[in-house]
C-alpha cells in the first residue's frame, strides 16, 4: 500500500494536541488559515470620500458627521462603529479639541442657561449665502436643548425665541442665567436693560449674569454650542431658507434623544421628571404679546423672496437686500428699511410676480421699455402663472 494514500488517525492526533478532530482533518486536507491580509469591505465604503470631506470641513465633527449620515442612510450603523472606520481609514485629518468643564448640578426646574451663537455662514445648494444666529437654550438638570433660527439678535428677538423655548417646553424654569448680551444688558452699569426685566416679571422668572471666570455657572451654555457643529455637514444640502431651518428641528429633536456624557442619560428621558417641577406658562396673551410676525428674507436674482413656500416678487432694485416680511390679515407686507416695497396677498402659487415688477425686471435686462417688451411681459406672466398653479 502506498504509504502517502494512508489516512491519518485523526481522532488520535486530536487527543494528543487537544484540538477536534475535524481541524486536524482541515489542516491535513491542505487548509492554511484565514488571510491576515483580509481587507472585509464595509458598508462605509461607498460613503468613505464624502465621509472625508465632510468631516474635515472647518469645524466639523465626527457626531455630527455620523447624524448627517443618518438622514441619508439610516442601515448607516452605529456612532461607535463609525468612528472606529474613521479612525481605521484615517479620514479625520484634524484632532477634535475638548474642552473639559466642572460638573454642577441644580435642582428639578430651578435654571435655564441661553446664548447665542453667531454669525454662521451656511450655502444652499444654488450657492446662496446665508448668515444668521441660533439661539440655545438649555434646561440645566436634564440638559433639554432648544435652538431657534434667527437673522438679528436684538432684544425683542431674544424675547422672541425665549418665548418659543417655553412653549417647547411647555413650562417656564425659576431663574434664566446669561451672558452680557448687549441687547438686553446695560453694559456700563451691568444691569438687565428696564425692557428686559418687564419681559422677565411677564414670564414670572428671575433673570442672572453668567460670573465672569466661574465655571459652575458657564459649562452647560458654552458646552451647548458645540451640537452647532451638527449643521456643518448640511453645507450646499439645503435650497431655501425654510428648508434650513428644518434642519435646525431634526438637529434638537436628535440631541434630546441623545445620551448626556454628563448625566449618562438622553435629556428627553430626564425631562419627563423636569418638566413636573417647571412654573406653568403665562396665559395666552401675554406669550403673544412678543411674538412679533416678522421675518427677515434675502431677495434673490429673480428679485423674490421666499414666505412659507412660495415667492413674492419686489422692484429689482433690492435683488440682493435684506427686507423684512409682515403678514397682516393674509397680506405679505415687504419692507425695506421700513418702506413699505411691495404688499401681495398669500398665495399657495409657487412664484407670485406683480406685472409691474417683471416688466421692470425685464426692461433693465433688455435695456428697453417699448411696448413690444411691455406684451412680452404679459405673455410670459401668463405662462408662468399657467405652469405655477
Amino acid at each position: 500500500m502506498d504509504m502517502n494514500e494512508m489516512k491519518p488517525n485523526y481522532a488520535e492526533l486530536a487527543r494528543k494536541h487537544e484540538i477536534d478532530w475535524r481541524t486536524v482533518k482541515k489542516y491535513h486536507e491542505g487548509y492554511e488559515g484565514k488571510s491576515k491580509h483580509r481587507n472585509k469591505k464595509s458598508k462605509l465604503d461607498k460613503y468613505a470620500d464624502e465621509i472625508r470631506n465632510k468631516i474635515n470641513l472647518p469645524g466639523a465633527t465626527i457626531k455630527g458627521t455620523h447624524k448627517f449620515f443618518e438622514d441619508i442612510d439610516k442601515k448607516i450603523g452605529t456612532y461607535s462603529n463609525f468612528k472606529k472606520y474613521v479612525k481605521k481609514k484615517k479620514l479625520r485629518e484634524l484632532k477634535e479639541e475638548n474642552t473639559i468643564h466642572p460638573r454642577y448640578e441644580t435642582e428639578y426646574g430651578e435654571q435655564m442657561q441661553f446664548d447665542w451663537k453667531e454669525d454662521i455662514k451656511m450655502i444652499s445648494k444654488s450657492g446662496e449665502e446665508f448668515i444668521f444666529n441660533v439661539f440655545s437654550s438649555v434646561l440645566s438638570r436634564s440638559r433639554l436643548r432648544y435652538f431657534a433660527y434667527s437673522k438679528t439678535k436684538t432684544r425683542e428677538d431674544v424675547e422672541r425665541c425665549l418665548v418659543e423655548t417655553f412653549r417647547f417646553m411647555g413650562g417656564v424654569p425659576k431663574e434664566l442665567l446669561t451672558d452680557n448680551m448687549s441687547s438686553i444688558v446695560n453694559i456700563s452699569e451691568k444691569k438687565f436693560t428696564s425692557e428686559f426685566l418687564t419681559f422677565a416679571k411677564d414670564m414670572n422668572v428671575i433673570v442672572k449674569h453668567c460670573k465672569v471666570r466661574s465655571p459652575e455657572t458657564k459649562g452647560k451654555v458654552e458646552s451647548q454650542n458645540r451640537f452647532m457643529s451638527w449643521l456643518i455637514p448640511y453645507n450646499h444640502e439645503f435650497e431655501t431658507e425654510e428648508e434650513l431651518i428644518e434642519i435646525l428641528k431634526k438637529i434638537v429633536i436628535k440631541v434630546n434623544k441623545e445620551k448626556s456624557e454628563t448625566t449618562g442619560v438622553a435629556p428627553l428621558l430626564l425631562f419627563e421628571k423636569e418638566k413636573e417641577y417647571l412654573q406653568p406658562l403665562p396665559c395666552k396673551e401675554i406669550l403673544d404679546s412678543y411674538l412679533f410676525d416678522v421675518k427677515l428674507a434675502k431677495v434673490s436674482n429673480g428679485f423674490l423672496v421666499y414666505y412659507q413656500g412660495s415667492q413674492y416678487s419686489v422692484p429689482p432694485k433690492f435683488i440682493n437686500k435684506t427686507v423684512k416680511l409682515r403678514v397682516i390679515e393674509n397680506k405679505l407686507h415687504i419692507y425695506y428699511n421700513n418702506e413699505l416695497i411691495a404688499l401681495h396677498t398669500i398665495s399657495n402659487q409657487k412664484i407670485n410676480y406683480l406685472e409691474e415688477h417683471y416688466k421692470e425686471g425685464l426692461a433693465l435686462k433688455f435695456n428697453s421699455s417699448s411696448e413690444a417688451m411691455e406684451e412680452m411681459a404679459k405673455k410670459n406672466l401668463e405662462a408662468l402663472n399657467a405652469l405655477t398653479n
